[in-house]
């Protein structure tokens, strides 16, 4: 990358990386303080729902922020069109939830999910305001402000969480946690966001954009479908325990891998547009990504599987516990999501809407079988079989983003494996002295992380890996630019 474009990805993904890991510290101070005042059967409601949400949040936006950001000059008519079709599309899908509540209730038995839904399902519209200054706020790398509105929305309704759940409202604190988030991101973005409606708004700009958009949609609404396939499924076949416990296991998984992976992926998606058409820039662009990604979350996900017991120990109690085992397995579908997130960012960039339609069929097709043999064997085969799909994924998106890029199969390895190797290192060095040492239990998680970080920053050093010398290159471009 030019050492301009290298600069505003830094500085972007510096202020995105920041907030997500502020984010996700807060969301694990709300979740551990929540999960400690309700059983795992309480939580089967929140999963229930956020699910269904998930499908109703990608409908609304339905791709049009995505073709936003990859069109060179959109008009202030198409920003105008595409944020009436946000909020028309989610107060309609918002009165069709509500008035299903019902029917949701009688299906899993569960008469407070009639009673909480039309109070958590308001964050639907909610989120619909504050789409487009997002949207125009990433194309012209404000991530700075991103930032600090996301996170003024994360502290003040995990704020409201908190107290909520102290005072004993249950299963009503997670709700009003989400309304409050979204109210929150809405007002701050239209206050700081530096849009209001303007221009006229018309259908045929949306059709003009409606062939990638919808594109983009139906991979996303798949992918969204497919995610949640597993609490629907087990919420309707197990006990509410036990959907509890799956939910936490995937919730706990994603904080790290989603706070790190929506910063980079915010960051490097305009980055790639903006080059898309400067080839060897692109393709050296991409391996670098792909490369300092691996870094940063290889050795976390691994990290935390093997410190589960006594993490979880510590942090949400011991009616917990029967979470670790799927947690174990699960953080290892982190080690895949990843890669796979940022070869879609190429295929977002470079293919036709038709190719990433089959490539979705063909993974689909492969989580299917998947699940469909897991959830009647047990939740455990479920979590392997999460793991199998997120490799199948990693290993689609990669074979068919590589040759886009231009990148070659063996120079992708090349980077890739010794982050891998180090990595499994770390792991096997934490694993092999957890049977060693005694409690207490703090104590022995101190010691643990400790190893993990020595053995993982001097295997780096010791083997001069490329990803170490890079990152802290990217740390003295950042310290002179906040030098000046």
């Amino acid at each position: 990358m030019k050492s301009q474009l290298k600069a505003q990805v830094a500085s972007g993904a510096e202020w995105t990386l920041g907030e997500k890991i502020l984010t996700a510290l807060v969301q694990l101070v709300v979740r551990v303080w929540v999960l400690r005042l309700l059983m795992p059967e309480d939580l089967k409601v929140i999963a229930i729902l956020m699910a269904i949400a998930s499908f109703a949040l990608v409908v609304v936006d339905s791709g049009f922020s995505q073709m936003l950001l990859r069109k060179q000059r959109p008009s202030e008519g198409d920003y105008k069109s595409v944020f009436l079709f946000n909020i028309t599309s989610s107060l309609v899908l918002y009165g069709a939830l509500v008035a299903l509540s019902p029917v949701l209730a009688d299906y899993y038995a569960m008469p407070i999910l009639g009673e909480v839904a039309p109070l958590f399902f308001l964050m639907i519209p909610l989120n619909a305001l504050g789409v487009i200054q997002h949207t125009m706020l990433t194309r012209s790398f404000h991530f700075a402000r991103i930032s600090k509105i996301i996170f003024a929305a994360q502290v003040v309704s995990g704020a409201a969480a908190i107290v909520l759940a102290a005072c004993g409202w249950g299963v009503w604190a997670l709700v009003w946690q989400q309304v409050v988030l979204m109210a929150v991101r809405a007002v701050l973005f239209w206050w700081w966001g530096g849009w209001s409606p303007r221009g006229r708004g018309s259908w045929r700009s949306l059709a003009d954009m409606a062939p990638y958009s919808v594109s983009l949609m139906a991979t996303d609404l798949v992918t969204a479908l497919y995610n949640k396939v597993p609490q629907l499924a087990l919420g309707k076949i197990y006990l509410d325990a036990t959907l509890g416990y799956y939910d936490q296991a995937i919730k706990l998984k994603d904080l790290p891998v989603q706070s790190a992976m929506q910063s980079v992926q915010q960051v490097t998606f305009p980055a790639l547009a903006r080059i898309g058409d400067e080839q060897p820039k692109f393709a050296e662009s991409f391996r670098q990504i792909l490369m300092v990604v691996a870094y940063a979350i290889f050795p976390v996900m691994l990290g935390m599987s093997a410190v589960a017991h006594d993490l979880f120990y510590l942090l949400i109690g011991e009616q917990w516990m029967p979470t670790v085992p799927l947690f174990e397995v699960v953080c290892l579908a982190g080690l895949f999501t990843p890669l796979a997130m940022m070869a879609y960012n190429v295929l977002k960039v470079k293919a036709e809407g038709r190719l990433i339609i089959r490539l979705e069929l063909l993974k689909k097709a492969f989580m299917t079988l998947a699940l469909v043999l897991s959830i009647p064997h047990s939740v455990e085969a479920v979590v392997w079989a999460l793991v199998a799909s997120a490799a199948f994924d990693c290993v689609v998106n990669m074979v068919a983003a590589l040759p886009l890029a231009r990148l070659a199969w063996w120079r992708a390895l090349r980077t890739l494996l010794p982050v891998a190797v180090v990595s499994a290192v770390m792991y096997g060095g934490v694993k092999a002295i957890t049977g060693w040492l005694v409690d207490p239990s703090w104590l022995r998680l101190g010691v643990q992380i400790t190893l993990g970080v020595v053995l993982y920053l001097g295997l780096s050093a010791l083997f001069r890996l490329e990803a170490l010398r890079e990152i802290i290159s990217l740390l003295k471009m950042q310290l002179k630019k906040g030098a000046r």
